[in-house]
């Protein structure tokens, strides 16, 4: 049976490879006969998620909605003793932060739930003992101490640890014998040679005869709970789903899991096996990392959409990829047939940049704006709460124009409350021994502007006013120009570096302006 029945698709070999491309249009029956795309991220709450779940997650979201269909979550926690507490509310969190909300979850509930393997385990046991009843799994009583002695006889002689199959060859009344005595067993599935190869959406015709190199995997634990590979498929078949698309490190197992579907009489899922993320250098991300966990980049202040824009920008499957596409753009674009085989490398040094070009973006978006603008007056509460002298500073049309202002120049919001900007919010202060070190002609200029500001008033310009420094600065004799602008910006921010002067002056605004200058003329008056 076609594991592509119901797509128009166009098959293209190249350098061996056949790769799948999916028409827009394209449609995949999958096991219940129903013929909606459903997909499904399945993440383990055994930590929080991090960049390689998010990338999973987002081509899931990508594929769902380019073909018009559902992104469903499913938690699988079966590994009780790993569980990290916060881990499966957090996962949820961070994909609705990110903009790739799930259509179904444990959050949300939906049409085949629980979402939740934990809450799923008759389903699994009554499948596990319908694959032993059609002898396709065994009860296994091998202890912990037996099998670890056959991986290390596997590891001394230098070969691969696998299970020799011991207990498929028990007698039945063996085995009744032994599970009348209350003896600890688990279940392992009968891996047969002969599977057939399958058609990988990414990797083409992929073929791996697990039954030559493993041995028989478990499928239900001693403690009532399933391995990944029985509870994967259980879900993907009553969940419906009918395209899987998971990494690459889940590729040689897929043969292995087509056997199970095989022996339950189901029709499986498509699959597509994403290639690996990996650091620029070629190494493995790891978790270890720390800096990988997407909580950690939403606490730095790196915006969701730059976030998944770097993620696919270093992949593949788009059909353009330039730096700033958000994620309607990003769906668009999603070509499946793109998608290659070679690792993705990642390079977080360019985020700074993606997340300086989305910035800007959503500054010049009146209603995103509005938000940056709530979020920016919390931080700034947060960081200059006790020596904030003006309200004025938290009003939104002043700091609308503080971001109009600085947009293209700063690559988060947090940079808005360094010290480099902090006479934004802060009236800066200096001494009388600064202020005896500029010359009276330099003051004097200080007058005039003032003069200036109050003829200009609101219409105050970046560009007007950068004309106007320049000819006021070729009215003095004996004061470099250099002198000038380290008079007006020690005046406005008591800082020497910092955007240019004339930005300074209208982020301020004229009321400001008159203000600091005036507490720079009575200093030298008194100096």
């Amino acid at each position: 049976m076609s594991l592509l029945r119901g797509f128009q698709c166009l098959t293209i070999v190249r350098n061996r490879q056949v790769v799948l491309q999916l028409t827009a249009a394209g449609r995949r029956c999958c096991s219940s006969g129903q013929s909606d795309v459903r997909v499904r991220f399945a993440p383990s709450p055994t930590g929080f998620l991090h960049l390689g779940g998010l990338r999973t997650a987002l081509y899931n979201y990508i594929f769902a909605k380019k073909y018009g269909g559902s992104f469903m979550v499913r938690l699988e926690d079966t590994d009780q003793s790993r569980l990290v507490p916060g881990a499966a509310e957090s996962i949820e969190d961070m994909l609705e932060w990110a903009g790739i909300p799930p259509d179904e979850s444990p959050r949300k509930g939906g049409p085949v739930g629980p979402y939740l393997q934990s809450q799923r385990l008759d389903l699994y046991q009554r499948t596990a003992q319908q694959l032993v009843e059609s002898h396709h799994a065994y009860y296994c009583f091998c202890s912990a101490q037996r099998l670890d002695l056959l991986k290390k006889e596997a590891l001394r002689s230098g070969q691969t640890p696998r299970y020799d199959n011991r207990c498929r060859h028990l007698q039945t009344n063996q085995v009744q014998e032994k599970l009348a005595q209350g003896a600890p067993h688990v279940i392992r599935f009968r891996l047969e040679a002969g599977v057939e190869p399958f058609q990988d959406l990414i990797f083409g015709l992929s073929h791996h005869d697990v039954a030559q190199v493993e041995g028989d995997p478990v499928v239900m634990k001693a403690d009532g709970f399933p391995t990944y590979h029985l509870a994967n498929i259980v879900d993907d078949h009553y969940m419906r789903i009918s395209h899987v698309l998971r990494g690459s490190e889940w590729l040689i197992s897929t043969s292995k899991h087509l056997l199970m579907y095989r022996a339950l009489g189901w029709q499986p899922p498509t699959f597509g096996h994403l290639p690996l993320l990996l650091n620029k250098d070629g190494s493995k991300l790891s978790k270890r990392q720390g800096d990988i966990f997407i909580q950690s980049f939403q606490r730095d202040g790196v915006l969701p959409e730059a976030l998944l824009d770097i993620t696919t920008h270093c992949g593949s499957g788009f059909n353009t990829n330039q730096i700033g596409r958000r994620i309607d753009e990003l769906i668009s674009e999603f070509n499946p047939s793109k998608i290659t085989t070679h690792s993705a490398l990642l390079d977080l040094e360019k985020l700074p940049e993606f997340n300086r070009i989305h910035l800007q973006q959503r500054i010049e978006d009146e209603e995103r704006c509005h938000l940056l603008i709530k979020d920016l007056q919390g931080l700034i509460q947060e960081a200059y709460t006790a020596e904030i002298q003006e309200k004025e500073v938290l009003h939104e049309d002043y700091l609308r124009r503080v971001l109009h202002l600085r947009k293209g120049h700063i690559s988060s919001l947090k940079e808005l409350v360094s010290p480099v900007y902090s006479y934004l919010w802060v009236r800066p202060s200096f001494s009388h021994q600064q202020v005896a070190t500029l010359s009276a002609e330099a003051q004097h200029i200080a007058s005039l502007i003032l003069r200036l500001i109050a003829e200009r008033g609101a219409e105050l310009t970046v560009e007007r006013l950068n004309k106007d420094l320049k000819v006021l600065a070729k009215q003095t004799k004996s004061t470099k120009y250099r002198e000038v602008m380290k008079l007006l910006r020690l005046a406005l921010s008591g800082l020497q570096q910092g955007p240019s002067v004339a930005e300074m002056m209208v982020s301020l605004g004229p009321a400001e302006i008159n203000h600091r200058f005036q507490k720079l003329l009575l200093l030298s008056e008194t100096s």
